[in-house]
């Protein structure tokens, strides 16, 4: 694919414009705003299109031409095209004609949609030379690098809050990393690895790589839009924790259309948060796009939990641009929701997946989503990572002996369960 380097042309400042080199930069030395990935869509429009993209295998790599790397991808090349789910049973108990479950609890190889973006910039980190790459993480980010550099043969450290979910520490330990838990919030966490990738070089996905590594999450985005048919859902569920998963399904829908590969059409991207986290849905409440940083956030959902979002001024731009609108909810509503998501679609997320139903069902209640309007849902981890988050809320086993007589007994107030399953 030696003509993708033509399509990915340059880094570009979201604020001034200022074109870089496809460098491992993230600021502009201007502005101080933060760089990204630009393209020259007039070329990727004579390049792709419905039919080129369906030839391709079933993984985001179909959407290459859109991605930031140079040449084939040579880091998780069968990432990402996990299931659009429609979800019937859970659209009606909320009350909503047509609904969609994006889900990425199923995305290879770590069980999150940050396996899309860590492919990316592992793939651009390779090319741009780099042996040791690390990250700071609330936990899925910490998974997928340690899985992923283990697999490319790359050095890896991660560094996380150490009060993460003990199954996120273990799903990173696992694979040979080097985890270095910080006593502090993530972004004391993040500060560090700042100071870090400036001192040593390596490259931090979500430091000096995040041009790279944001754009990944366009690929949820483009899956969407052909899972749909080749159409745009009206309204799009997403969590939030920088904030920019919700700006990259945004712009992964514009360009789409920029492309010619969509017809012009409208729809709203809306934003959730957990209330102990929720500085981005607050300014958005508030019809500000000043985003108060959170210095302790206390929420169960810890892969949202990011005080100071780098997204969050961006994200509020995107949902105001498209009508959309945030929400946030409790961790009572948190559990809730991934209980929801489980028993009417049998999807079992993390926390965050719980805030989006959550939010969405307050986005529908109070008519800023309409009920027969279509809309999809963003499932970003799976609930096998944040067990202990709903121990205690589910329920227990009923425990008998080996024995019919016991079992017989057990079930006789069950009678009408039991019935009904007969008759089904």
């Amino acid at each position: 694919m030696s003509e993708h380097q033509t399509f990915f042309s340059n880094l570009k400042c979201r604020e001034c414009g200022s074109l870089y080199p496809k460098e491992a930069i993230h600021i502009c030395e201007f502005d101080f705003g933060p760089l990204e990935a630009a393209y020259d869509y007039d070329l990727i429009a004579k390049h792709i299109n419905r039919k080129v993209i369906e030839s391709r295998p079933q993984t985001m790599w179909r959407y290459r031409e859109l991605l930031p790397i140079d040449g084939n991808p040579t880091v998780g090349e069968q990432v990402g095209y996990t299931p659009l789910v429609r979800a019937d049973r859970l659209a009606k108990h909320l009350g909503v004609d047509e609904l969609y479950i994006k889900n990425d609890t199923v995305n290879y190889p770590t069980l999150s949609f940050k396996d899309r973006v860590v492919s990316v910039a592992l793939s651009r980190a390779k090319e741009l030379g780099f042996k040791v790459v690390a990250c700071a993480s609330t936990g899925n980010l910490a998974n997928s690098v340690a899985a992923n550099a283990a697999a490319a043969g790359l050095t890896s450290y991660v560094l996380i809050p150490a009060n993460l979910e003990k199954s996120k520490i273990v799903g990173s330990l696992v694979y040979g990393t080097q985890v270095i838990g910080i006593e502090g919030a993530y972004d004391q966490v993040n500060r560090l690895c700042s100071e870090i990738a400036g001192k040593y070089g390596w490259g931090f996905v979500n430091v000096n790589l995040r041009p790279y590594y944001a754009e990944g999450s366009k690929s949820m985005g483009f899956e969407i839009a052909e899972q749909l048919g080749w159409k745009l859902p009206k309204h799009t569920v997403i969590p939030m924790a920088s904030g920019s998963l919700l700006t990259k399904i945004h712009k992964a829908y514009k360009e789409f259309i920029r492309v010619g590969i969509l017809d012009e059409q409208s729809f709203s991207v809306h934003g959730a948060q957990a209330s102990g986290c929720s500085p981005i849905s607050e300014a958005h409440k508030k019809h500000s796009d000043i985003v108060k940083p959170v210095p302790n956030p206390n929420t169960i959902v810890k892969s949202l939990a990011i005080g100071t979002p780098a997204d969050g001024y961006y994200a509020i731009r995107s949902m105001t641009e498209t009508g959309g609108s945030a929400e946030d909810c409790s961790d009572e509503e948190v559990i809730r929701g991934i209980r929801d998501l489980a028993e009417y679609a049998g999807i079992f997320s993390e926390t965050a997946g719980g805030v989006t139903v959550a939010c969405a069902r307050k986005l529908i209640d109070t008519g800023k989503i309409p009920r027969n309007e279509s809309i999809v849902l963003c499932i970003t981890g799976h609930g096998l990572k944040t067990q202990e988050a709903i121990h205690g809320h589910v329920g227990e086993p009923r425990i008998i002996n080996p024995s019919l007589r016991e079992f017989e007994a057990l079930i006789a107030n069950d009678a009408a369960v039991l019935e009904s399953g007969h008759k089904s």
